[in-house]
Formats: structure tokens, C-alpha cells, sequence
């Protein structure tokens, strides 16, 4: 019996049970050919889908204006784009353009402080050695509004006279339509939490007259947060003599109240404060100096805010000059505490700080009051840190203070510390170039209204 043949699209003899040929190819290899067909076709449609160009330009038109949005909303300006001074009032056109100061990027991770949020525990004694060095009658605290009516007064009893550019421009009235605004601003910066601040808000620091739109806001009834917010803008875009007297009218009596009611100071307050030293010069002369100077500092706002100089990074020439203040005015408990924690940041500080410093604690030889642990602290840090650039004649002067004024323990480690040194036997010049501006600043500031008795 003859071999069956094999077709020839493989596979042994089917039973096609009469089918026609022309059935059994369109049942077999037809479906498949015609099924891979079809996929490529498919594919090959997604592949030539393009973005139109009309579309395109659309897409990056919006994303470039939301990544301008979020650059104005964090106040990181480009640096390209200047924009122009604006006056709000009737004199608009002759406001005089500030110079424009880049704003401070937020690239610095917040760190929770170890003296925000928590009750600073006291000693009894030394709150009550400290007392005895308080001033009787302390000055009364000037706030902007108080600054800003006399001014206004001022001006309204100047009827027909012209002010010359020495003596300033008169104060102009606002518009009822700038008023209505800012009388708003007042209204979400009393209830702000996070989130946007309005824009008129943002502009402030640009106009002339800041102080009097400042004003309107009401700034004693801002919320924490919203605090911490004006100082970010204000520390970033005033000049630093603008900068200091904002933070020292709105934020340091703001930081005062709130450590003297709640016995701590609240988050965003201490955060405030960190971001005020991005202006070093500005925070001394604007916080640090006056309130030394009111006689009423604390024990417990000194260590609050001194914690602020430790885990800040402080130049040296701002350091050296507010030590050199503190040596020469009069002696307050918080000055002990102020001058210990810049003197361990072990500068390299000029002879001529030193010399100060000396003379600061040799003025108490003659002093009849039991004088506080803070300040034999103080001198025993002095002799640590700066023993080997203290000349002979000083290190005698005070081995004779130790007589007078001695503590059961810290003076015979303070002695110790003098007489196993060596000893700065030459005088020479500062070791370290010191602008005479500043020293001359920080040492005489009679023409800063910041640093006046009142």
C-alpha cells in the first residue's frame, strides 16, 4: 500500500470531513497573517503621535509662570529682575529708590532649639543675686506705633514751612484705598498660621514709608508664625540700619512678652530670632545691646537668648565689638551670661578687646555686693581661653582681684589657670585688622536711635 503523502503546510493528514481547500486556508494560516498585521498597525500609530507645537509652547508658558509664583511665594527673586521702589501716597512719583537686597534663600533645614518649647528651670539664688544688679527705674519700652504718632504729630504742628533734605520729608498721607488694604493684611496676619501671606504684605520693605504701612498692620497683634514670617522678609530685604530697627520696635518687645508670660519662648519667636542674625551687626545693635542696656534683662531671657549665639555661626568682628560694649557700660547679670558664651566661641579677638575685658573685671575691686556666679564663670572662661595673650601686668591685677572678690571654688581655678601660663610679654598692635567703623560703631552710638536711653 502506497506512503501518504504530507501536505506541505505541515502536520499529518487531516479529516477535513469535506471541507473545500479554499475553507481551510481562510480557517488556518489566513487568521494568524492577518492578526500580526494588525498589531503593527497599532503600534506604528502610537509611534507618530506627536505633542503639537502650539500645545508645547502652551505647557511651558505655565509652567514657567508657576515656577515664578513659587519663586516670589519663598521670596527668591531672580536676580536679573529689579524691581522698582513703589511709594504708597499722592508723592509717589518723588519717593526715593531704596537700593534692593537679594532675598534670603530657605536653604537651611530647620533644627528644633533646646531652649523653644521648654521651660527654662531658674535657681532661686541666682535669680536673687541677679536682682540686686537690676535697674531701680528702668526706661519705658518704645514701640513702633509710639514712634510713629510722634512723628505724625510732628509733622501736623509744621504748618507753611519746607523741610530741607537734612531734616527729612515730610510723612504724606496715605490713600483710604491703601489704608482699606493693609487694614485687611492686619486681619490674616492676626489669625496666619502657614500657608501664602498676602502680597501687598510682601512689598512692604520696599516702600519709603514702610514704618507707617507697617503700622497699619498692627504688628503687636500678629500671630507666632506670622512673626517669624515678617522677620524671614524683613531680615532679607532691608538694609541693615532698617533691619535693626524693625527688630528692635517689633521683635525683641514681641520675644520679651512672650517669655514673660508663658516662662518660655514660643517656636517660631526662637526661630525668628536665628533668622534676624542673618544681619549679625543688626541683631546686636537691635536686641542683644538694648536689652542689656534696659537693666531688666532676665536670667531667663538671657539664657534663651544667648542659647541663639551658641549654635549660631557669628563673625568675628561683630563678636569682638559687642564684647567691647558690654565691658564698657553698666554692669547687668545678663552681661556675664552674654560675655561668657562669646568668649568660649574662642575668637581670635584684638588686644585691644582683651584690654577691655581686663578693665571690665578689674572695676570691681572696689565694688561692697556679693557679685554672682555668672560673673566669676565669666573671668574663669577669660582665663581659660586667653591666658597666653594676657600680659604679666594684667595677670597681677587680677590675681589681686581674687583677694577681694572670691568664690569657695572658682577662684583657685581661676588662679591656677594665671599662674601656670605664659604671659604676653610686648605689647603690640590688634593682631587682627578690625574696621575702626565698627568699633567706633558699637563703642559710641549716640546717633542711633536703636541704642538711645529711651
Amino acid at each position: 500500500m502506497p506512503k501518504v503523502k504530507k501536505s506541505k503546510g505541515g502536520g499529518g493528514e487531516k479529516n477535513t470531513g469535506g471541507i473545500a481547500l479554499a475553507d481551510q486556508i481562510l480557517q488556518g494560516n489566513m487568521v494568524r497573517g492577518q492578526g500580526r498585521v494588525k498589531t503593527r498597525e497599532k503600534r506604528g500609530e502610537h509611534e507618530d503621535e506627536y505633542v503639537e507645537e502650539r500645545l508645547s509652547r502652551k505647557i511651558l508658558q505655565q509652567a514657567r509662570i508657576q515656577q515664578e509664583e513659587l519663586q516670589t511665594e519663598h521670596g527668591l527673586v531672580p536676580e536679573f529682575k529689579k524691581k522698582p521702589v513703589t511709594f504708597l501716597g499722592p508723592d509717589s512719583q518723588n519717593a526715593d529708590s531704596d537700593e534692593e537686597w537679594p532675598a534670603l534663600g530657605e536653604a537651611g533645614a530647620f533644627e528644633e532649639a533646646a531652649s523653644c518649647g521648654k521651660e527654662v528651670v531658674v535657681d532661686p539664688e541666682d535669680e536673687k543675686a541677679m536682682q540686686i544688679f537690676m535697674s531701680k527705674n528702668p526706661p519705658m519700652r518704645r514701640t513702633l506705633a509710639d514712634i510713629i504718632m510722634e512723628k505724625i504729630t510732628e509733622k501736623q504742628t509744621e504748618v507753611g514751612t519746607v523741610m530741607s533734605e537734612v531734616s527729612g520729608k515730610p510723612m504724606p498721607q496715605l490713600d483710604p484705598r491703601v489704608k482699606e488694604v493693609y487694614i485687611g493684611v492686619k486681619k490674616v496676619l492676626s489669625t496666619y498660621r502657614s500657608g501664602k501671606l498676602p502680597k501687598a504684605f510682601k512689598i512692604v520693605p520696599a516702600l519709603s514709608n514702610w514704618e507707617q504701612i507697617l503700622y497699619l498692620t498692627e504688628p503687636e497683634s500678629w500671630t507666632a508664625a506670622a512673626m517669624y514670617q515678617a522677620t524671614r522678609i524683613f531680615s532679607s530685604n532691608l538694609k541693615e540700619r532698617m533691619a535693626q530697627r524693625f527688630y528692635n520696635l517689633v521683635l525683641l518687645p514681641r520675644v520679651r512678652d512672650d517669655i514673660a508670660e508663658y516662662k518660655k519662648l514660643n517656636y517660631h519667636l526662637y526661630m525668628a530670632l536665628k533668622k534676624a542674625l542673618f544681619k549679625p551687626g543688626a541683631w546686636f545693635k537691635g536686641i542683644l545691646i538694648p536689652l542689656c542696656e534696659s537693666g531688666t534683662c532676665t536670667l531667663r531671657e538671657a539664657v534663651i537668648i544667648g542659647s541663639i549665639l551658641t549654635k549660631c555661626s557669628i563673625p568675628v568682628l561683630h563678636s569682638s565689638a559687642t564684647m567691647l560694649k558690654l565691658a564698657e557700660m553698666e554692669y547687668n547679670g545678663a552681661n556675664s551670661i552674654f560675655l561668657r558664651l562669646l568668649l568660649d566661641k574662642k575668637y581670635a579677638l584684638p588686644f585691644r578687646v582683651l584690654d577691655a575685658l581686663v578693665g571690665h573685671f578689674l572695676s570691681f575691686r572696689s565694688e561692697k555686693r556679693v557679685l554672682p556666679v555668672l560673673w566669676h564663670q565669666s573671668l574663669l572662661i577669660l582665663a581659660q581661653r586667653y591666658k597666653a595673650d594676657l600680659a604679666s601686668e594684667q595677670k597681677a591685677a587680677l590675681l589681686e582681684l581674687l583677694k577681694v572678690q572670691s568664690h569657695p571654688s572658682l577662684s583657685a581655678e581661676i588662679r591656677r589657670e594665671l599662674q601656670n601660663s605664659e604671659s604676653r610679654d610686648v605689647e603690640t598692635t590688634m593682631p587682627v585688622t578690625m574696621t575702626m567703623e565698627l568699633c567706633n560703631d558699637a563703642s559710641s552710638h549716640q546717633m542711633d536711635p536703636c541704642f538711645s536711653a529711651s
